[in-house]
Protein backbone atom coordinates (compact mmCIF):
# COMPACT_ATOMS: atom_id res chain seq x y z
CA UNK A 1 0.00 0.00 0.00
CA UNK A 2 1.40 3.58 -1.08
CA UNK A 3 0.44 4.89 1.93
CA UNK A 4 1.50 5.28 5.06
CA UNK A 5 0.98 6.25 8.62
CA UNK A 6 4.49 8.15 9.93
CA UNK A 7 4.04 7.17 13.91
CA UNK A 8 6.61 10.24 14.94
CA UNK A 9 4.58 12.95 13.63
CA UNK A 10 0.86 10.96 13.50
CA UNK A 11 0.67 12.45 10.23
CA UNK A 12 0.17 10.12 7.08
CA UNK A 13 2.52 9.65 3.57
CA UNK A 14 2.57 8.96 0.36
CA UNK A 15 5.29 6.38 -1.56
CA UNK A 16 4.51 5.99 -4.76
CA UNK A 17 7.05 4.51 -7.49
CA UNK A 18 5.87 5.56 -11.17
CA UNK A 19 7.14 5.62 -14.98
CA UNK A 20 7.87 8.45 -16.59
CA UNK A 21 7.09 9.86 -19.96
CA UNK A 22 10.69 8.29 -20.79
CA UNK A 23 9.15 5.16 -19.56
CA UNK A 24 11.81 5.56 -17.04
CA UNK A 25 11.03 4.52 -13.32
CA UNK A 26 11.04 7.39 -10.47
CA UNK A 27 9.84 7.47 -7.12
CA UNK A 28 7.15 9.73 -5.70
CA UNK A 29 7.40 10.62 -1.71
CA UNK A 30 5.03 13.23 0.00
CA UNK A 31 4.56 13.28 3.45
CA UNK A 32 2.46 15.54 6.15
CA UNK A 33 -1.41 14.32 5.52
CA UNK A 34 -3.17 14.90 8.60
CA UNK A 35 -5.56 12.33 7.65
CA UNK A 36 -5.28 8.75 5.52
CA UNK A 37 -8.22 9.92 3.61
CA UNK A 38 -6.68 13.05 2.55
CA UNK A 39 -3.43 11.24 1.78
CA UNK A 40 -5.29 8.65 -0.45
CA UNK A 41 -7.31 11.58 -2.22
CA UNK A 42 -3.97 12.95 -3.25
CA UNK A 43 -2.32 9.66 -4.45
CA UNK A 44 -5.32 9.03 -6.67
CA UNK A 45 -5.29 12.21 -8.18
CA UNK A 46 -1.57 11.56 -8.87
CA UNK A 47 -1.82 8.75 -10.38
CA UNK A 48 -4.82 9.86 -12.55
CA UNK A 49 -2.57 12.86 -14.00
CA UNK A 50 0.26 10.31 -14.80
CA UNK A 51 -2.38 8.67 -16.60
CA UNK A 52 -4.23 11.24 -18.01
CA UNK A 53 -7.48 9.62 -16.64
CA UNK A 54 -10.21 12.11 -17.29
CA UNK A 55 -12.32 10.71 -13.82
CA UNK A 56 -10.16 13.58 -12.44
CA UNK A 57 -11.14 16.77 -11.39
CA UNK A 58 -11.18 19.66 -13.46
CA UNK A 59 -8.33 21.84 -10.94
CA UNK A 60 -6.21 18.64 -11.81
CA UNK A 61 -6.58 18.91 -15.19
CA UNK A 62 -5.96 22.43 -15.21
CA UNK A 63 -2.32 21.62 -13.82
CA UNK A 64 -2.02 18.91 -16.81
CA UNK A 65 -3.10 21.45 -19.16
CA UNK A 66 -0.21 24.08 -17.82
CA UNK A 67 2.75 21.80 -17.27
CA UNK A 68 1.77 20.68 -21.24
CA UNK A 69 1.74 24.16 -22.41
CA UNK A 70 4.16 26.13 -20.11
CA UNK A 71 7.02 25.79 -22.44
CA UNK A 72 4.85 26.39 -26.03
CA UNK A 73 3.82 29.89 -25.13
CA UNK A 74 5.50 33.20 -24.07
CA UNK A 75 6.00 33.79 -20.34
CA UNK A 76 3.76 36.54 -19.89
CA UNK A 77 0.98 34.88 -22.16
CA UNK A 78 1.45 32.02 -19.74
CA UNK A 79 0.86 34.40 -16.53
CA UNK A 80 -2.37 36.36 -18.29
CA UNK A 81 -3.94 32.69 -18.66
CA UNK A 82 -2.76 31.42 -15.15
CA UNK A 83 -4.81 34.35 -13.82
CA UNK A 84 -8.13 33.82 -16.14
CA UNK A 85 -8.20 30.31 -14.69
CA UNK A 86 -7.42 31.33 -11.25
CA UNK A 87 -10.10 34.23 -10.74
CA UNK A 88 -13.01 33.37 -13.27
CA UNK A 89 -12.97 29.13 -14.06
CA UNK A 90 -11.34 27.53 -11.20
CA UNK A 91 -13.67 28.96 -8.17
CA UNK A 92 -16.89 27.03 -10.95
CA UNK A 93 -15.75 23.93 -11.80
CA UNK A 94 -12.38 22.90 -9.47
CA UNK A 95 -13.85 20.18 -7.55
CA UNK A 96 -15.66 18.84 -10.55
CA UNK A 97 -14.83 15.75 -13.04
CA UNK A 98 -13.80 17.05 -16.10
CA UNK A 99 -15.61 14.61 -17.67
CA UNK A 100 -18.34 15.27 -16.05
CA UNK A 101 -19.30 19.03 -16.94
CA UNK A 102 -22.08 19.34 -19.12
CA UNK A 103 -23.07 22.02 -21.73
CA UNK A 104 -25.74 23.12 -19.27
CA UNK A 105 -23.15 23.84 -16.79
CA UNK A 106 -21.39 26.07 -19.04
CA UNK A 107 -23.86 27.98 -19.80
CA UNK A 108 -24.79 28.58 -15.97
CA UNK A 109 -21.23 29.45 -15.81
CA UNK A 110 -21.60 31.66 -18.70
CA UNK A 111 -24.91 33.60 -16.82
CA UNK A 112 -22.45 33.98 -14.22
CA UNK A 113 -19.72 35.97 -15.43
CA UNK A 114 -22.18 38.24 -17.40
CA UNK A 115 -23.65 39.15 -13.66
CA UNK A 116 -19.86 39.95 -12.19
CA UNK A 117 -18.48 42.70 -11.77
CA UNK A 118 -14.87 43.74 -12.34
CA UNK A 119 -12.57 45.27 -9.48
CA UNK A 120 -14.14 48.38 -10.67
CA UNK A 121 -17.79 47.70 -9.76
CA UNK A 122 -18.21 47.58 -13.89
CA UNK A 123 -19.42 44.40 -15.56
CA UNK A 124 -17.22 42.35 -17.52
CA UNK A 125 -16.87 44.28 -21.42
CA UNK A 126 -17.87 41.93 -24.24
CA UNK A 127 -14.38 41.37 -25.43
CA UNK A 128 -13.26 40.15 -21.78
CA UNK A 129 -16.23 37.79 -21.87
CA UNK A 130 -14.83 36.11 -24.87
CA UNK A 131 -11.50 36.02 -23.62
CA UNK A 132 -12.73 34.51 -20.25
CA UNK A 133 -14.70 31.83 -22.65
CA UNK A 134 -12.10 31.19 -25.11
CA UNK A 135 -9.96 30.04 -22.03
CA UNK A 136 -11.97 27.51 -20.58
CA UNK A 137 -13.01 26.34 -24.06
CA UNK A 138 -9.08 25.91 -24.89
CA UNK A 139 -8.53 23.40 -21.62
CA UNK A 140 -11.79 21.19 -22.91
CA UNK A 141 -9.83 21.55 -26.54
CA UNK A 142 -6.66 20.39 -24.96
CA UNK A 143 -8.50 17.13 -23.18
CA UNK A 144 -10.24 16.52 -26.60
CA UNK A 145 -7.05 16.28 -28.70
CA UNK A 146 -4.82 14.71 -25.93
CA UNK A 147 -6.52 12.93 -23.77
CA UNK A 148 -9.59 11.34 -25.38
CA UNK A 149 -12.50 13.23 -23.80
CA UNK A 150 -15.16 12.87 -25.94
CA UNK A 151 -16.34 16.33 -26.83
CA UNK A 152 -15.77 20.15 -25.71
CA UNK A 153 -19.09 21.40 -23.85
CA UNK A 154 -18.05 24.89 -24.41
CA UNK A 155 -18.93 24.02 -28.48
CA UNK A 156 -22.38 23.16 -27.92
CA UNK A 157 -23.27 26.40 -25.72
CA UNK A 158 -21.38 28.77 -28.14
CA UNK A 159 -19.49 31.80 -27.16
CA UNK A 160 -19.85 34.44 -24.65
CA UNK A 161 -18.93 37.61 -25.21
CA UNK A 162 -18.12 39.04 -28.60
CA UNK A 163 -15.11 41.19 -30.32
CA UNK A 164 -17.34 44.15 -29.87
CA UNK A 165 -16.52 46.74 -32.40
CA UNK A 166 -16.40 49.94 -29.98
CA UNK A 167 -15.96 53.46 -30.75
CA UNK A 168 -11.83 53.86 -31.11
CA UNK A 169 -11.14 56.36 -28.97
CA UNK A 170 -7.97 58.84 -29.90
CA UNK A 171 -6.81 62.69 -30.06
CA UNK A 172 -6.11 64.77 -32.96
CA UNK A 173 -3.12 66.17 -33.61
CA UNK A 174 -3.62 69.32 -32.03
CA UNK A 175 -5.08 67.73 -28.91
CA UNK A 176 -1.97 65.89 -28.70
CA UNK A 177 0.02 68.92 -29.08
CA UNK A 178 -1.30 70.40 -26.54
CA UNK A 179 -0.85 67.50 -24.29
CA UNK A 180 2.53 67.16 -25.32
CA UNK A 181 3.41 70.88 -24.38
CA UNK A 182 2.68 70.27 -20.23
CA UNK A 183 4.71 67.38 -20.58
CA UNK A 184 7.42 68.92 -21.61
CA UNK A 185 8.80 69.38 -17.51
CA UNK A 186 9.45 65.75 -17.33
CA UNK A 187 11.79 64.87 -20.94
CA UNK A 188 11.46 61.28 -20.13
CA UNK A 189 7.75 61.14 -20.25
CA UNK A 190 7.86 63.93 -23.01
CA UNK A 191 10.00 61.74 -25.58
CA UNK A 192 8.01 58.30 -24.08
CA UNK A 193 4.83 60.22 -25.03
CA UNK A 194 6.32 61.66 -28.56
CA UNK A 195 7.32 57.97 -29.42
CA UNK A 196 3.35 56.48 -29.12
CA UNK A 197 1.96 58.58 -30.79
CA UNK A 198 4.45 59.80 -33.66
CA UNK A 199 5.40 56.08 -34.53
CA UNK A 200 2.17 54.27 -32.95
CA UNK A 201 3.82 51.67 -31.20
CA UNK A 202 2.92 49.70 -28.82
CA UNK A 203 3.44 50.08 -24.85
CA UNK A 204 5.44 47.31 -24.37
CA UNK A 205 7.61 47.91 -27.49
CA UNK A 206 8.53 50.96 -26.57
CA UNK A 207 9.39 50.61 -22.68
CA UNK A 208 11.69 47.58 -24.70
CA UNK A 209 13.78 50.36 -26.51
CA UNK A 210 16.93 50.36 -25.53
CA UNK A 211 19.70 52.20 -26.93
CA UNK A 212 20.83 50.41 -29.94
CA UNK A 213 17.44 49.95 -31.10
CA UNK A 214 17.81 53.41 -32.67
CA UNK A 215 19.65 54.25 -35.77
CA UNK A 216 20.19 57.59 -35.66
CA UNK A 217 22.01 57.88 -39.39
CA UNK A 218 19.05 55.98 -40.97
CA UNK A 219 16.35 57.42 -38.91
CA UNK A 220 14.45 54.38 -37.84
CA UNK A 221 13.46 52.65 -34.87
CA UNK A 222 14.13 48.59 -34.51
CA UNK A 223 11.01 46.70 -32.34
CA UNK A 224 11.92 43.16 -32.00
CA UNK A 225 11.49 42.94 -28.60
CA UNK A 226 8.41 43.98 -25.66
CA UNK A 227 8.86 44.71 -22.08
CA UNK A 228 6.81 43.26 -19.13
CA UNK A 229 7.09 43.04 -15.33
CA UNK A 230 5.51 40.14 -13.89
CA UNK A 231 5.97 39.24 -10.63
CA UNK A 232 8.41 42.04 -9.55
CA UNK A 233 10.39 40.95 -11.65
CA UNK A 234 11.11 43.15 -15.62
CA UNK A 235 10.65 40.57 -18.35
CA UNK A 236 12.04 40.78 -21.95
CA UNK A 237 9.70 38.35 -24.84
CA UNK A 238 9.37 38.34 -28.07
CA UNK A 239 6.57 40.75 -29.06
CA UNK A 240 2.85 40.21 -29.69
CA UNK A 241 3.09 38.55 -33.59
CA UNK A 242 5.88 38.17 -36.24
CA UNK A 243 4.49 40.97 -38.04
CA UNK A 244 5.30 43.19 -34.96
CA UNK A 245 9.36 42.51 -35.75
CA UNK A 246 9.93 46.04 -38.15
CA UNK A 247 11.85 48.91 -38.58
CA UNK A 248 9.98 52.34 -37.83
CA UNK A 249 11.11 55.26 -40.03
CA UNK A 250 11.23 58.44 -37.55
CA UNK A 251 10.50 61.96 -38.56
CA UNK A 252 13.70 64.27 -37.93
CA UNK A 253 12.22 66.29 -35.46
CA UNK A 254 11.98 62.81 -33.29
CA UNK A 255 15.23 61.65 -33.96
CA UNK A 256 16.79 65.56 -32.25
CA UNK A 257 14.94 64.82 -29.76
CA UNK A 258 16.00 61.22 -29.27
CA UNK A 259 19.41 62.41 -29.38
CA UNK A 260 19.34 64.76 -27.11
CA UNK A 261 17.06 62.83 -24.81
CA UNK A 262 19.56 59.91 -24.45
CA UNK A 263 22.82 62.25 -24.57
CA UNK A 264 21.42 63.54 -21.30
CA UNK A 265 21.53 60.10 -19.68
CA UNK A 266 24.61 59.02 -17.74
CA UNK A 267 26.26 56.27 -19.15
CA UNK A 268 23.58 55.12 -20.91
CA UNK A 269 24.59 51.41 -22.67
CA UNK A 270 24.19 49.98 -25.86
CA UNK A 271 21.60 47.52 -24.04
CA UNK A 272 19.99 49.71 -21.64
CA UNK A 273 16.57 50.75 -21.88
CA UNK A 274 16.19 54.17 -22.57
CA UNK A 275 12.64 54.57 -20.85
CA UNK A 276 13.52 52.33 -17.29
CA UNK A 277 10.07 52.96 -15.88
CA UNK A 278 6.56 50.99 -15.53
CA UNK A 279 3.57 51.36 -16.89
CA UNK A 280 1.96 52.60 -13.72
CA UNK A 281 3.74 55.51 -14.01
CA UNK A 282 3.03 56.31 -17.72
CA UNK A 283 -0.52 55.67 -16.57
CA UNK A 284 -0.50 58.16 -13.77
CA UNK A 285 1.44 61.25 -16.27
CA UNK A 286 -0.86 60.35 -18.98
CA UNK A 287 -3.30 61.61 -16.28
CA UNK A 288 -2.01 64.19 -15.10
CA UNK A 289 -1.13 65.64 -18.45
CA UNK A 290 -4.85 65.55 -19.66
CA UNK A 291 -5.77 66.84 -16.58
CA UNK A 292 -3.06 69.87 -16.62
CA UNK A 293 -3.85 70.55 -20.57
CA UNK A 294 -7.82 70.33 -20.31
CA UNK A 295 -8.10 67.39 -23.16
CA UNK A 296 -10.27 64.51 -22.91
CA UNK A 297 -8.74 61.32 -21.04
CA UNK A 298 -7.77 58.50 -23.18
CA UNK A 299 -5.53 55.28 -22.44
CA UNK A 300 -2.00 54.89 -23.36
CA UNK A 301 -3.03 52.14 -26.16
CA UNK A 302 -5.07 55.08 -27.66
CA UNK A 303 -2.14 56.88 -29.12
CA UNK A 304 -1.37 54.57 -31.29
CA UNK A 305 -5.20 54.28 -32.57
CA UNK A 306 -4.41 58.38 -32.81
CA UNK A 307 -1.64 57.35 -34.71
CA UNK A 308 -3.49 54.97 -36.78
CA UNK A 309 -5.98 56.85 -37.44
CA UNK A 310 -3.61 60.10 -38.44
CA UNK A 311 -2.39 58.29 -41.14
CA UNK A 312 -5.53 57.22 -42.23
CA UNK A 313 -6.91 61.34 -42.54
CA UNK A 314 -3.79 61.80 -44.50
CA UNK A 315 -4.65 59.08 -47.19
CA UNK A 316 -1.91 56.37 -46.41
CA UNK A 317 -3.31 53.05 -47.55
CA UNK A 318 -3.75 50.42 -45.04
CA UNK A 319 -1.09 48.15 -46.11
CA UNK A 320 1.49 50.83 -45.32
CA UNK A 321 -0.22 51.36 -42.20
CA UNK A 322 -0.02 47.91 -40.75
CA UNK A 323 3.49 47.80 -42.26
CA UNK A 324 4.39 50.64 -39.94
CA UNK A 325 2.55 49.66 -36.41
CA UNK A 326 3.18 45.35 -36.67
CA UNK A 327 -0.22 44.76 -38.01
CA UNK A 328 -2.02 42.46 -40.39
CA UNK A 329 -3.69 44.94 -43.29
CA UNK A 330 -6.91 43.33 -42.66
CA UNK A 331 -7.03 44.04 -38.99
CA UNK A 332 -6.59 47.60 -40.07
CA UNK A 333 -9.04 47.61 -42.82
CA UNK A 334 -12.09 46.17 -40.15
CA UNK A 335 -10.72 47.91 -37.26
CA UNK A 336 -11.02 51.28 -38.49
CA UNK A 337 -13.08 50.41 -41.22
CA UNK A 338 -15.50 53.93 -40.10
CA UNK A 339 -11.74 55.95 -40.20
CA UNK A 340 -11.24 55.00 -44.41
CA UNK A 341 -12.86 57.72 -46.60
CA UNK A 342 -16.36 56.09 -47.91
CA UNK A 343 -15.05 54.02 -51.42
CA UNK A 344 -18.45 52.88 -51.78
CA UNK A 345 -19.86 55.99 -53.84
CA UNK A 346 -16.53 56.39 -55.75
CA UNK A 347 -17.13 52.62 -56.93
CA UNK A 348 -20.64 53.03 -57.83
CA UNK A 349 -20.04 56.25 -59.83
CA UNK A 350 -16.87 54.97 -61.81
CA UNK A 351 -19.03 51.55 -62.80
CA UNK A 352 -22.00 54.11 -63.63
CA UNK A 353 -19.23 55.52 -66.48
CA UNK A 354 -17.92 52.13 -67.55
CA UNK A 355 -21.36 51.37 -68.54
CA UNK A 356 -22.02 54.56 -70.41
CA UNK A 357 -19.19 54.18 -71.98
CA UNK A 358 -20.12 50.47 -72.97
CA UNK A 359 -23.66 51.89 -74.42
CA UNK A 360 -22.22 54.99 -76.35
CA UNK A 361 -19.94 52.42 -77.74
CA UNK A 362 -23.22 50.17 -78.90
CA UNK A 363 -25.01 53.22 -80.76
CA UNK A 364 -21.75 53.97 -82.22
CA UNK A 365 -21.50 50.48 -83.90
Amino acid sequence: MPVYKDGTKNTWYVSIRYKDWKGQSQRLFKRGFKTKKAAKKFETAFLMKIDGNLDMNFEDFVEIYFRDIEQRIKYNTLIMKQAVVEHNILPYFKQMKIADITPTMIMQWQNEMMQTKNRRHQRYSETTLKSIHSQLSAIFNHAVRYYHLESNPCKVVGRMGSNETTTINFWTTNEYKKFSEVMMDKPLYYVLFEVLYWCGLRMGECLALTYEDINFRQKKLRINKSYQRIKGEDVITSPKTKKSIREVEIPEFLVDELKDYTSSIYKLKKTDRIFPVYKNNIHRELERGCRIANVKKIRVHDLRHSHISLLIEKGFTALAIADRVGHETITITYRYAHLFPNKGREIANYLNDEKEVDDESKKLG
